[in-house]
C-alpha cells in the first residue's frame, strides 16, 4: 500500500536531517581529531562540567547518585556529579583516539596506557575450547574491553546499542570494524546471534547494568531495578563459565582492564543455574565496581522506576 504524500515528504526530509546531522557531527570529530588528545579531552571535561547541570538529565543524574548514596550530603554528589559529566565526556572523546590509546605492543605486555589485571584469564579463555559469557557495565571506557580481548586472540560477540540515526549507525559500525569486530547491534535477533556464538564454542559479552522494562527486578543499590536475564538464560542454557570485566580510568590519561575469576553461579534443586540469583549475583558484581569508582559510571540512564 503506498503512503499517503505527506508522509513520504516527511520520511523525505526526516533522512536529509539525519544525513545532515551525521555529516556536520563527522566534521566535528575530524577537526577535534586535529587537536592532541590530553588539549582535546581537558576542554571537553571543562565544558561538561559547565554544561551538565544546566541540562534535563543532571536531574536523572541527581536523582540516581539520591538513590545509591543517600548517605552523602547535596553537595557530596554535585561533585559527584560534575566528575561523571567530566569523565563521560572524556569517554565520548576518546572514542576519536582509540588508535593512540590502544598501544599494546605485539606481545601485549608493554603499554604507556593501558594495564592488563589477571591477563592470565584471556589466555584461559582463549585455549580453553569453551564457551564463555563476559559482562561489564557502563564504566570508563567500556569500549576498550572487546578490543583488548581480541589482541589477545580471544575473539567476544559483543552486544551494543545502535544509534537512532541510520547514517550515524553506519559510521559508527565502521569505527568500531576498523579495531574490534564481532559486533551485534541489539534488537529484534540479537539473543539468537549470541545463542549461535555459544553454540560454536565462541564468546559472548553484554552489557548488565541498563533497565530492561521486561525484565526482573533485581536489588541495585537497595532498590529493584529491572534487569534483563538474557545472560543467565544463556549460562543456564549453555551451562558455560561466566566472567565479569571492567576497565578502570586511570590519572594521566591510562586505564586498568580487570577480568574475574570464574563466578561460581547459584543453582536449583534441580541443579540448574537459578536465573534471579545468577541476576543477582552479577549486579551485586557491578554494583561493587560503580561503589569503588562511582564518578566512572553512567548515572543519565534510568536504572530504577
Amino acid at each position: 500500500m503506498k503512503l499517503p504524500l505527506r508522509y513520504r515528504v516527511a520520511q523525505f526530509l526526516i533522512g536529509i536531517r539525519n544525513w545532515t546531522v551525521a555529516q556536520l557531527v563527522s566534521l566535528c570529530l575530524w577537526l577535534i581529531r586535529l587537536v592532541p588528545l590530553k588539549y582535546a579531552a581537558r576542554m571537553f571535561e571543562s565544558f561538561a562540567r559547565w554544561l551538565g547541570p544546566k541540562i534535563w538529565r543532571h536531574k536523572v543524574v541527581m536523582d540516581n547518585l539520591a538513590i545509591a548514596f543517600p548517605e552523602k550530603s547535596i553537595g557530596e554528589r554535585e561533585k559527584l556529579a560534575s566528575d561523571n559529566w567530566a569523565q563521560m565526556a572524556r569517554s565520548l572523546i576518546e572514542y576519536i583516539y582509540l588508535d593512540e590509546i590502544f598501544d599494546l605492543d605485539e606481545d601485549n605486555t608493554e603499554s604507556e596506557r593501558i594495564e592488563i589485571k589477571n591477563a592470565e584469564q584471556f589466555h584461559k579463555l582463549r585455549d580453553d575450547g569453551l564457551p564463555a559469557i563476559l559482562f561489564t557495565g557502563h564504566i570508563a571506557n567500556f569500549e576498550l574491553l572487546p578490543l583488548v580481548s581480541s589482541r589477545f586472540g580471544l575473539e567476544i560477540q559483543s552486544m551494543y546499542r545502535r544509534p537512532n540515526n541510520p547514517h550515524a549507525a553506519s559510521k559508527v559500525a565502521d569505527a568500531r570494524k576498523e579495531y574490534g569486530k564481532n559486533l551485534v547491534a541489539s534488537g529484534a535477533g540479537a539473543s539468537f546471534q549470541l545463542m549461535s556464538a555459544l553454540e560454536r564454542g565462541d564468546h559472548v559479552g553484554l552489557l548488565v547494568d541498563q533497565k530492561f522494562r521486561r525484565g526482573i527486578n533485581i536489588p541495585f543499590f537497595g532498590k529493584d531495578a529491572k534487569t534483563n536475564p538474557l545472560l543467565a538464560k544463556l549460562a543456564r542454557r549453555y551451562n558455560c563459565p561466566v566472567h565479569g570485566a571492567r576497565t578502570i580510568r586511570l590519572p594521566n590519561g591510562r586505564f586498568r582492564l580487570e577480568i574475574t575469576d570464574e563466578l561460581i553461579l547459584p543453582r536449583d534443586e534441580n541443579g540448574d543455574v537459578d536465573i534471579k540469583g545468577t541476576m543477582q549475583l552479577v549486579t551485586d558484581v557491578v554494583e561493587g565496581w560503580v561503589r569503588e569508582y562511582p564518578e566512572q559510571w553512567l548515572w543519565m540512564h534510568r536504572r530504577w522506576g
